[in-house]
This record gives C-alpha cells, structure tokens and sequence, in this order.
C-alpha cells in the first residue's frame, strides 16, 4: 500500500509573484499538476498535498481531481514539519510513504517506480532519492557506504569546505516506510541554521536509510526562479520532441516549436518552423502544421495543412486545408477536403465536406451544408446587441462577395446569393436571392458653386 505527500505550502518568494510557485505552468500544466501526474503511476491509495500560502488557489486550481486531500501547513517550518502535519491524517495507514515536492516537475514516472521498487525489495525504513550533480551548490549532500546505505545527510548551508566537495545530493525524494517515520517524527530538531525541522534528519534515527541515484539529474532540478522554470521548459521541451520524432513525427526545425506533453500526434506528422501545440491537441498522420501556426485543444484528421493560422476548441476533419492567416475558434467544426483560406474566421460554426470559405469572412454561430461556396467578405451577422443568433446554409449554396446574412435566418439549398445583398429573411431552396438598392447614377451632381471654373483654375 503506498501513500503519497505533495509539499505545496511555499510561497516562492523569488518568483516574484503573487501566485504560489506551485501553480505556475511548465507545458500547459502547473508544477504541481505535473507532480501529481508523476506520483499516479505509483497507483497510490492517499493522495495528500501539503498547502500553505495560497491554500485556497492550490485547492481551486486542483479541484478536478477528486483524489487529492489537502493538508494545511499554516507556518512553513521546514520539511520535517510540513510531514508532521500528515500524521493525523493517516491514522491507522501502514505502508510506503512517499515525500514529493511540488516544485520538482521533471521527475519521470519510472525513476519513482525504481524508487519505490528498491526501497520495498530492500526492506529500507528510508530510501532517498540522489543525484551526481555537476554543481552542487544549494542541495544538501548525501554521504553513503560501498552499499550506497546512507550514513548522514547535510544540508548545504551547514555543510562544511570539505563536505561541498561531495557531488552526490538529495533530491527531496524520499521513500518512508510509515510505521517507522511515524515513530520519528515526533523526534525532530530544530538544531540548525535556520531553525526549522528537517526530514532529512529523520535519517540519523533509522535503519537501513538507501540512496537511488537517478540516472538524469536534470530531473531533481527544482523550480525557485523564473530563471529555473525557462530552464526546466527547455529540458522537458527536448524531451517531447526527441520522443515524437522517434515515433515518426517531423520537426523541421526544433528549436522554434513548442508542444505540450498531452498532445498526441501521428507517425508522417511534420510540424514547420514557428508552430506552438497546446493542451488536449490530437494531430492524424500525414498533416502539416505551420509554418507559424497555433493549435490549442484541438483535433486534425489526416492530411490536413495549417499555415500561418490558430486553430483552438475545434476539429478540423480530413483533407482540409486552412490558411494563411485564417482564425478558428469556439467549437467549430470543419467538415472533410474544405477550404478555410486567407483571413477568415470561424466561431462555433460547423462546416459540411467539400465547403469553402477561401477569403475575407466571418462566420459565427452558422450551420453550413456540404459543397458550400462562401464568396469572398461574406459575413454571418450574429449579434443583435444582446443575444447570440444562428445562420443556416444548406447545401451546395454560393454566396457572392460581399453579403452579409443578418441572423436569425435560414438560407436554402442550391440557392445562390447575389453579390453585395444582405439577406434579413429566410430563402427557400433552388433560388437566386437579390438584397440591395438599385444603382442609381447622377451625372454632374455637384452644386454648380463647388464646380471648377477651369479660366480660374
């Protein structure tokens, strides 16, 4: 049986923000979501994140996910202390203890099952989690036998000369076994520089305490900065990438995309320069995106192509093309081999297969058939000032330049809208609909007085 703590209750005072640290996002997710996303795949019966400042936007923040307790730590008094705050939470549990930070994001879900593996095969009362770092400064040393049994930990600000020439650290990770924690924790000093209670001194009263050096120590690196955090976006960005291209997926040039870790993409994707993936994005094979193009939370079939345009909340089904420059948004839905082309833009609007809308448009709030041709600065006008209306296109209709449909209004099939009209009232099918003022011309309209005489001129 395993459960697992979150220390989640620092502010983070070098952020420089009025957030808690925690809730800042690295790829789409907060620090401490990433956390918690690492420690499931331990299949951990508690969950118990350690809140402090900002407890209620820690809470809010992690509201969807009904699992998680969370623990007040109303004065951060070190880590010692933030555990001890658990202990009345789990009365009567016996197991493995897991100890996360929530500022640690990079940790990868094997390196936890190795941790838990050797700590329960071993039968350790403890087992930390380290790293061979290739500049130490700022973690605490970790100081081991040839059996890599732990036999002190100091933390760096009370280490001294000689014992900072150690390289071997302590992530923070820790494995307890419960019943033996429990009896300790009671016992924890505040005999150090700062004056608060540390867990790692919970290893001076037991036995056996192992260390598991994880194989990358980038992923102990923790979050303190602003600085830090560009810094872990960049590893877990590598990361990302050096995986889909593994599987498959082209990236033409690396360095300038960005792709979240919940976006899924398809073998034969190629991703252009400039191009940014975000949340709950699925790609199918064989589409392009980009160059310079945003998709967000979206879905793209097979062999669709994205240039310079956002696709965000919406599914764009296969064969498609979208762009340059085209904006869709609000839960549209393109249909199959349509057209989504310069400079327009689709608001909650569904689209059939083989419909066009290749310039100028806005359509908000519309239902359009197949095989629809939308001209040139066609405009569904959806707003009345106060309420949100709906437009209705049925098949294979064409609209000419420069027409605006005032909605409500429902538009036929096989109907064909002049150029300039604007539609206020229903069309039936199989119709030609003209809506605009007869041309008039007047020769010489000027008042005589405003003419030029051209002898003075």
């Amino acid at each position: 049986m395993v459960a697992v703590a979150i220390l989640a209750a620092g502010r983070g005072t070098r952020m420089k923000s009025r957030l808690p640290k925690v809730l800042h996002h690295l790829s789409g997710q907060s620090l401490v979501e990433r956390v918690l996303q690492c420690a499931s795949v331990v299949q951990p019966k508690r969950q118990l994140v350690i809140v402090g400042y900002g407890s209620e936007l820690v809470q809010q923040s992690l509201a969807h996910l009904p699992e998680v307790e969370f623990v007040e730590q109303t004065e951060q008094l070190g880590t010692g202390h933030a555990v001890q705050q658990v202990m009345p939470h789990l009365q009567g549990f016996s197991g493995s203890f897991l100890v996360l930070n929530g500022d640690v994001p990079l940790l990868r879900p094997q390196t936890l099952i190795s941790l838990l593996q050797t700590h329960q095969e071993n039968g350790n009362a403890a087992t930390i989690l380290t790293a061979q770092m290739p500049d130490a400064k700022g973690y605490g040393r970790v100081f081991c036998d040839g059996h890599n049994l732990v036999t002190q930990i100091v933390e760096d600000r009370d280490c001294t000369p000689a014992q900072r020439q150690n390289r071997r650290v302590n992530a923070g990770i820790y494995c307890f076994d419960w019943d033996q924690l429990m009896q300790v924790l009671p016992q924890l000093q505040t005999n150090n520089e700062q004056k608060e209670y540390y867990l790692t001194d919970a290893v001076n009263y037991l036995s056996p305490v192992m260390a598991v050096d994880v194989d990358d120590y980038q992923e102990i690196l923790g979050i303190n900065d602003r600085k830090q955090l560009a810094t872990a976006h960049d590893i877990l960005q590598t990361r990302i990438k050096e995986s889909w291209m593994m599987a498959g997926v082209t990236f033409i040039d690396p360095d300038s995309v960005t792709v979240d870790d919940t976006v899924t993409l398809s073998p034969d994707v190629v991703i252009e320069p400039q191009t940014h993936l975000r949340g709950q994005t699925v790609i199918e094979a064989g589409s392009r995106i980009g160059p310079g193009s945003l998709i967000e939370n979206s879905q793209i079939g097979e062999n669709v192509t994205v240039l310079f345009s956002v696709v965000s909340d919406s599914v764009v089904q296969a064969n498609s093309r979208i762009g340059p420059y085209a904006h869709i948004r609000g839960h549209a839905e393109v249909g199959q081999n349509c057209r989504i082309g310069n400079f327009v833009e689709l608001k909650k609007a569904q689209l059939g297969d083989r419909t066009n809308a290749a310039h100028l448009s806005y359509l908000g709030d519309a239902t359009i058939g197949t095989q629809v041709n939308v001209g040139a600065g066609t405009i569904t006008a959806n707003y009345d000032g106060f309420k949100k209306h709906q437009t209705q296109i049925g098949d294979r209709t064409k609209t000419g330049s420069n027409s605006v449909l005032v909605a409500p209004v429902k538009i036929g099939q096989d109907v064909t809208i002049a150029a300039g009209s604007t539609i206020t009232e229903d069309v039936p099918d199989n119709c030609l609909v003209v809506a605009r003022a007869r041309q008039v011309i007047k020769p010489d309209w000027r008042p005589q007085a405003q003419q030029t005489n051209p002898e003075q001129g």
